[in-house]
């Protein structure tokens, strides 16, 4: 599970991770990933928030997604620079897939928005 040290919770956060940051997708979910400021030197810590819809499924299906996608990124998230900040938007597709395949596609989508 993804530590609370990590988690992207203010919603002035999100918006401006959604808004200000390069942005990535496939058919099972959205990666918006906004650097850290280079000119300031920081020590914060990498952040990343989730979002799954009402589209994704019933309460269950998409705590599921949540869930599997806290694990994926706990796995990933010490090789982002450091003050990094993530969005993962999970797609209605995404309710079906394996934990593999919300693997792949986070690994790709990380990629390309890098």
């Amino acid at each position: 599970m993804l530590s609370s040290a990590h988690r992207l919770t203010s919603a002035d956060d999100f918006r401006y991770t959604v808004r200000r940051g390069r942005r990535a997708g496939g058919p099972l979910m959205v990666v918006h990933l906004c650097r850290p400021d280079v000119d300031k030197a920081t020590n914060a810590q990498t952040l990343v928030g989730f979002v799954v819809a009402k589209a994704v499924g019933p309460a269950v299906t998409r705590n599921r997604v949540k869930r599997r996608l806290r694990h994926l990124m706990r796995e990933r998230v010490d090789v982002l620079p450091q003050g990094t900040r993530i969005v993962v938007r999970a797609l209605p597709a995404a309710a079906g897939a394996t934990f593999g395949d919300l693997g792949a596609e986070l690994d790709r989508c990380l990629d390309r928005a890098a």
